[in-house]
């Protein structure tokens, strides 16, 4: 005869929470009143009762939510502010058979997290959240939180919220319940027995769901949070049950649990040949055959950097180069920079080439290349150029030779006045290119490697630029001026 525990912590929790920092290892962490503590228990105890915690990880994100580590005793991945659904998204499409609980704040998925979660639900991703809405921002002092009722008094909006600045409470269920993927959408309460017991059935029923791989399921949760209300706790209960409630009504929005069939996706593809066929397109590569890359140049990681205004083919002659590398047989990294600096500021990419793995594609000191097509780009990035690396600049737009340190090895080529002679200024990335090639087949390569190197470009604009022959013969064209002319300069 098995023995029954009338009382006791759920099997879903930790026996002691060692986790927790501190000397207390009992006792929960959240404040007196708060509901995080009912909510846990409550899923805690389904985790139990149907024996899934050693198929179950726990998503806790920013906020109160992030203390949830400490007493699940189930596998545990805390995330970035308001990326619980990508992350659910990942680990659910990776592992179909794992049950993914979503655990979230109203600021976390109601403000920050706001399109992920939505776009999440309207895949029908196959997991279930458990949305804690208690119209205030718990873990930061008590601002306004997109829940936040109108009129209702807080940090932020100490005169009450008002719908013409902040605009209205955002009703999370009612939004969800409209789009078609989700399978189960509810919103309940912590504030009495009755209403717990009926949270209760609404959790064990979106676990279910996810157990039985039905789709998307929601809980929204009412809860209590005294502290930042400034509340005592039957205060806080009625402030749920009356206003709260009034405009985040209970009950079910939608429920398709009886109706939804297990929801099969396409299987992932994870043959690295299969991988690497849909990703690339197949191309005639002379230079896979020709370039046998047995220079001392390669015998190491190369760091190259190519940086100038946003608008001069700063991220385009990078991609070249990284696609060069890539058919020669190299391991390559290419990490743009966007955002403001992409038209008239010091736009810049950075690239990696090497034989083996690549541990980080960031490039940020002892560059081997730097290619610098513009001077403030020159001043911001020439302290990184490694001892005995390789400035190649554009004379046309800097026209003092730049202080370099013993060692450092300097060229300069008038890439945009050749390519403007040419009949087009954006070539001039292109004359840079064979302002390189030149350098490189002078100084760097192998008989065998310089051979190869122009049709290594070549094949390097036309992946970069394909469908658009025009382009193709009109950066070759540059390419090849840029390689006359630094040669010339190199005899």
């Amino acid at each position: 005869m098995s023995e029954k525990i009338k009382l006791g912590r759920p099997g879903g929790f930790f026996e002691t929470f060692e986790r927790r920092p501190g000397s207390v290892k009992k006792n929960m962490s959240y404040c007196p009143g708060c509901g995080h503590g009912i909510l846990h228990k409550l899923i805690a105890e389904a985790i139990a009762d149907f024996g899934i915690k050693d198929k179950t990880t726990f998503i806790s994100p920013v906020g109160c939510a992030v203390f949830a580590y400490y007493y699940f005793d189930c596998f545990g991945l805390q995330v970035p502010h308001g990326r619980s659904a990508a992350a659910a998204t990942g680990l659910t499409r990776a592992n179909p058979e794992s049950i993914i609980i979503g655990y979230q704040g109203d600021g976390d998925l109601a403000a920050i997290g706001f399109n992920n979660f939505l776009q999440a639900a309207n895949r029908g991703e196959n997991y279930c959240v458990f949305f804690v809405n208690n119209a205030i921002y718990g873990m930061t002092g008590g601002q306004m939180a997109p829940t936040s009722l109108i009129g209702q008094k807080t940090v932020t909006s100490p005169y009450g919220r008002n719908p013409l600045s902040e605009g209205y409470p955002i009703k999370v269920c009612e939004m969800v319940s409209q789009l078609q993927a989700p399978i189960y959408v509810e919103r309940v309460a912590l504030t009495s027995t009755k209403n717990i017991m009926r949270a209760r059935m609404a959790v064990r029923k979106a676990i279910q769901n996810n157990i039985e791989k039905k789709g998307f399921s929601l809980v929204e949760v009412l809860s209590p949070c005294p502290v930042n209300l400034k509340m005592k706790t039957d205060e806080i209960n009625k402030f749920i049950d009356e206003k709260m409630t009034e405009y985040f009504p209970l009950g079910v929005y939608k429920d398709e649990s009886a109706t939804r069939t297990k929801v099969e996706r396409p299987l992932p593809v994870y043959d690295r040949d299969a991988v690497v066929k849909a990703m690339y397109r197949e191309v005639e590569c002379a230079s896979c055959v020709k370039a046998p890359g047995d220079s001392d140049i390669f015998n190491k990681e190369l760091r190259i950097k190519i940086c100038g205004f946003g608008g001069q083919g700063v991220l385009s002659l990078g991609l070249v180069m990284a696609a060069m590398g890539k058919e020669a047989g190299f391991n390559v990294s290419w990490l743009p920079s966007y955002g403001p600096e992409m038209r008239g500021g010091t736009a810049n990419c950075a690239l990696i080439v090497n034989r083996t793995a690549i541990g980080s594609p960031i490039v940020d000191s002892g560059i081997d290349l730097l290619i610098v097509l513009n001077r403030p780009s020159m001043e911001k990035y020439l302290p990184e150029l490694g001892d005995n690396g390789i400035l190649l600049y554009d004379s046309s737009t800097i026209k003092e030779a730049p202080a370099v340190k013993p060692g450092q090895q300097v060229y300069a080529l008038s890439g945009s006045d050749i390519a403007e002679k040419y009949g087009n200024l954006k070539c001039a990335n292109a004359v840079m290119l064979g302002a390189l090639a030149a350098i490189l087949k002078k100084k760097f390569l192998s008989a065998g490697d310089a051979a190869a190197f122009d049709q290594t470009a070549f094949d390097g604009f036309a992946e970069c630029f394909a469908g658009k022959e025009k382009i193709v013969k009109m950066n070759s064209e540059a390419y090849k001026l840029g390689q006359d002319a630094m040669a010339a300069e190199l005899k």
